[in-house]
């Protein structure tokens, strides 16, 4: 196993042959020798791991791009068969179905090995509100983990799994991050489904995903993102794939008196090296008014938003409040002091606030904040079990009410050693500009990944090519991996990327002629076809120009429309060639048209 067990890393071992069965068994090894009973709650038996490593079948990583990854998940994420707490005994029941979030990484080839410890029904952004024994920071345990994700950011700083799961209402996926020196991925609200997840505020909930690297976590996002019509807050939100930052790229900090750093100056210098790593990529930052931001942030706990996490446990609270861990009883029950009335004008006041924090990106296109103002140590928590906690969500607090994304990135350590991240915010759905620009900032930094020595791999452009180096190729028939044609592409280099849907502007045929035998996609006004599935692959100028010039009529090479935002190139059809063909676009794909025909 990998001193750090990133995804590039396991899949090279596995590649070179090295048994994933005695990897897996690493992984088990290291935790017991973490010998810290806080960072999970409840471990999957080794056995029945093996059990999943076994039945992925040979080493895949394309069509499943997890292959093999051994992964966490917060213990207020459904798993089938185990138990879900939310750090609440009392509270305990045994899952009947597995998260749909989840669902879709075990399906792409993660490993699930556990669940991972929490504040209390993920109220809290210490890590310490649990009846269990409390997870240690990382990087020195005299300082509190972070939470509420508390034990997945432990989880992988230790290098125990590649990526885990947390869960992110006011800074959980953020907070626990930059005190554990990982990357905090908070995605746009709704991107990810939250079926199976317990709520805390229900409209304000989002997973996210804890990972040494930004490509890392990018890519768990990438495989559990998209829309899931059961879950009534989903939405249809494509996401861009990660690209090269944009020349030109505005950055915003906030101004003089948005800065706060509750006199540690320490924590002050610290995000200022890191703002001038930031600046030397894309220019230097404009100041920003953040008394909006601030505004809204009362709003989370001040506010009548508290009585969103009061309506989540309400069953609870209202006959078994002896249960609650006391400071979270204690925030919760604050809720009984708001009215309807006040939830109303609370919903108001959001709005007026949310049209003043957005105006920012008239003039910028990405924030970047302090991750936290300082870091706490358990000792101070056990003297002011609620101030310190606040002072963390000093610049988390507002994201998730202004419907923004964010990702929290380490960033140079403070003088003491101990880190000191950065976040960077954009509106939803840009959540790839700011992993193109994260992965860079990562690497400038020049600190090592987690608690472990492994330094930070050196940022790319996307798919690993040079900036102007790569064209996407997006295929849609028998060059699809493991079809016939599919020798053609990797022959020349090309190299996947990516499996994503057509936008629904499209209708596919079945075209005569063959073998080998082919498909037709043809181009109909914006939402009037079908969404069609996809392979995109990537080329050198050289290699794609040889590609087309081979590329029979009535087929040629346009641009594609693709579910999650990108155009790449990709083979479209005249309208002539589809005279008298067979309309297969209720098969969903070529792979879809050969299985029926077969049957």
């Amino acid at each position: 196993m990998p001193p750090f067990p990133t995804i590039p890393a396991l899949h090279a071992a596995y590649a070179a042959g090295d048994d994933p069965r005695a990897i897996l068994a690493e992984v088990y090894r290291r935790i017991a020798a973490a010998d810290d009973p806080g960072i999970f709650l409840s471990l999957v038996p080794e056995a029945e791991a093996a059990a999943a490593l076994a039945a992925l079948g040979p080493f895949d990583p394309v069509g499943r791009p997890l292959w093999g990854i051994p992964f966490a998940v917060k213990d207020n994420v459904d798993v089938a068969g185990m138990a879900t707490t939310a750090a609440c005994p009392g509270f305990a029941y045994t899952a009947t179905e597995t998260a749909h979030a989840v669902e879709k990484l075990l399906a792409a080839g993660a490993i699930l090995v556990g669940k991972t410890n929490l504040d209390q029904f993920a109220t809290g952004l210490v890590g310490v509100r649990t009846p269990y024994p409390v997870p240690r920071n990382a990087l020195d345990p005299a300082y509190v983990p972070g939470g509420s994700s508390s034990g997945s950011a432990v989880a992988v700083a230790r290098g125990l799994v590649a990526f885990a799961l947390g869960t992110d209402t006011a800074g959980s996926g953020r907070v626990p991050a930059g005190l554990n020196n990982v990357v905090g991925l908070k995605p746009s609200l709704g991107s990810v489904s939250a079926r199976g997840m317990v709520p805390a505020c229900r409209t304000l909930d989002t997973l996210s995903v804890f990972a040494g690297t930004v490509a890392d976590a990018d890519a768990a996002f990438r495989a559990m993102a998209g829309h899931d019509p059961a879950d009534a807050f989903s939405r249809s939100l494509p996401v861009p794939a990660a690209s090269a930052v944009p020349p030109g790229l505005r950055l915003g900090v906030p101004d003089a008196q948005g800065l706060d750093f509750a006199g540690d100056a320490l924590s002050e210098a610290a995000f200022a090296a890191s703002l001038a790593d930031l600046e030397a990529l894309v220019g230097a930052g404009r100041p920003v008014d953040f008394a909006p931001m601030f505004a809204t942030a009362r709003l989370l706990y001040t506010g009548p938003w508290v009585a969103e996490r009061y309506q989540a446990i309400r069953a609870v609270i209202e006959t078994r409040p002896e249960i609650l861990h006391p400071t979270t009883r204690a925030v919760i029950e604050n809720a009984e002091h708001f009215s309807a009335a006040d939830v109303f004008g609370g919903l108001y006041r959001l709005a007026e606030l949310r049209r003043a924090a957005d105006a920012v990106w008239d003039a910028v296109d990405v924030l970047a904040v302090p991750t936290y103002p300082r870091p706490r140590t358990v000792a101070d928590l056990a003297a002011d079990p609620i101030g310190p906690n606040s002072e963390l969500g000093t610049y988390t607090n507002f994201v998730n009410l202004l419907d923004w994304c964010a990702l929290a990135v380490p960033g140079r350590f403070r003088a003491d050693t101990f880190p000191a991240g950065v976040t960077l915010l954009a509106p939803r759905g840009r959540d790839g500009l700011l992993a193109a620009l994260g992965a860079r900032l990562h690497a400038a930094s020049g600190v090592p990944i987690g608690a472990s020595a492994v330094p930070v791999p050196a940022a790319t452009e996307p798919a690993g090519r040079a900036a102007g180096e790569a064209i996407e190729l997006a295929v849609v028939g028998a060059h699809l991996s493991g079809l016939a044609l599919n020798g053609e592409l990797t022959r020349l280099g090309a190299r996947f990327l990516r499996a994503v849907a057509t936008a629904p502007d499209y209708r596919f045929y079945a075209l005569p002629g063959g073998p080998p035998h082919r498909p037709g996609l043809l181009r109909v006004a914006a939402g009037t076809g079908v969404a069609i599935e996809t392979e995109v692959w990537e080329l050198s100028p050289d290699a794609f120009g040889r590609f087309v010039s081979a590329i029979p009529e009535p087929l040629g090479i346009g641009t594609l429309h693709l579910s999650d935002g990108t155009r790449p190139k990709g083979f479209l059809v005249e309208a002539e060639g589809v005279v008298g063909a067979e309309e297969i676009g209720r098969d969903g794909g070529w792979r879809g048209y050969l299985a029926r025909a077969q049957r």
